[in-house]
């Protein structure tokens, strides 16, 4: 919500992705007819209005059956101070011209957008638990994650060790410049011994209305910049990382090591080398992993893959990596020939087709490949 009329606007409002978190694998809340739980988040500072409206609703005098307590659900995910009323909503939003950033200023970058019709104008900072007022709007930010990450939970915003990296938007109203909530992330710093630390993403959520425009790219760039810098830091990871993030993070990376000179088409040919692991590390802390999947979707790009010669040395270069768990459970095999009477051997053989594997093998291949363009597609156009 940036002004009174939002509020009454379906085109402000978004949905959960997920609700399972505070109602059950079911997702159902129970004994209500035309059941809305209305939350609205004031643009900026989050300020939260906490509404409920339905038709009719199971009575246990009548019905003997007792409808689902919806509030205190919320209540539990929601900290406390939130409104009820709208007109006390509504005088706090009057309050939101004096609303600015927590911490430090990283990163500035506009988006065109097309329904406006002109370039509007981001603001990525970092944030910690000694910027005054912070750690009240974190506790509103974060109710975002029960609806949108799966498996989300809260973090202990006590342990020094968090860095929170937020992304807002610059607007105009009424002659005054003013900022909105876009997206943030969470990052923990772990030790490595003996004098290094390895900063871990845990959390990233960029809120709906903001989705595919380009920020998430923009927020992970610019962290992964910010701990570059630092001598202290070995490489950057994720924890539990979902589909979309690998994607993400498949993009950023390409896009920072694109320009390495271990990355040159020539050497890319030549295959994976300690190099390319080494510089990587060294210059963008990306570790050993993640540039083995740098390489693969440069080389690419690298390769002509209607020239029979160099796509089969790509797909076997590929396909050498992939193979590697299969590899694994054939020596796991041979340890059974062993150990194993025959008739246990027979089961242990008949979970291991080999026409099966190469199968698998193939449509892993395929699979990436495709992942690859779709990352090599997108750099074209940035």
């Amino acid at each position: 919500v940036r002004f009174p009329e939002d509020l009454e606007d379906d085109n402000t409002t978004f949905n959960p992705e997920y609700s399972h978190q505070v109602f059950g694998d079911n997702e159902v809340a129970f004994g209500y007819k035309g059941l809305k739980i209305l939350l609205y988040y004031i643009a900026g500072n989050l300020s939260t209005l906490f509404r409920i409206e339905y038709t009719s609703k199971v009575n246990e005098k009548f019905d003997c059956v007792e409808a689902d307590d919806v509030e205190s659900k919320i209540r539990e995910i929601i900290p406390p101070g939130f409104c009820t009323n709208t007109d006390d909503f509504v005088s706090l939003l009057e309050k939101e011209v004096n609303f600015k950033p927590f911490g430090t200023l990283l990163h500035t970058y506009s988006v065109h957008n097309e329904e406006a019709g002109e370039d509007i104008t981001y603001q990525i900072y970092k944030a910690d638990m000694t910027c005054p007022g912070f750690r009240e709007y974190h506790e509103r930010l974060q109710t975002f994650l029960m609806w949108f990450i799966e498996t989300a939970s809260f973090i202990d915003v006590d342990d020094e060790r968090w860095n929170y990296f937020l992304v807002f938007e610059k607007y105009n109203k009424d002659g005054a410049t003013l900022f909105a909530t876009v997206g943030y992330m969470t990052v923990y710093n772990y030790y490595v011994y003996p004098d290094k630390t390895r900063p871990r993403v845990s959390q990233m959520l960029i809120l709906p209305p903001f989705q595919g425009e380009g920020h998430g790219a923009q927020l992970l760039e610019t962290v992964h910049r910010y701990y570059m810098s630092s001598p202290t830091v070995l490489d950057i990871t994720a924890e539990d990382p979902s589909e979309n993030y690998v994607k993400l993070r498949d993009f950023v990376l390409v896009k920072l090591c694109q320009d390495l000179l271990c990355f040159s088409p020539g050497k890319l040919m030549q295959g994976f080398s300690q190099e390319m692991v080494m510089e990587a590390q060294q210059k963008l802390k990306i570790n050993k992993q993640h540039t083995r999947r740098v390489y693969e979707i440069l080389r690419l790009r690298a390769t002509d893959m209607g020239d029979a010669e160099q796509s089969r040395s790509y797909r076997l270069d590929i396909k050498r990596r992939l193979i590697g768990p299969y590899k694994k459970k054939q020596r796991e095999l041979a340890k059974m020939r062993r150990c194993l009477r025959p008739e246990e051997l027979t089961n242990q053989l008949n979970q291991i087709d080999l026409n099966m594997q190469h199968e698998q093998l193939e449509e892993s291949f395929q699979q990436l490949v495709s992942d690859y363009r779709r990352v090599l597609e997108r750099l074209a156009q940035a």
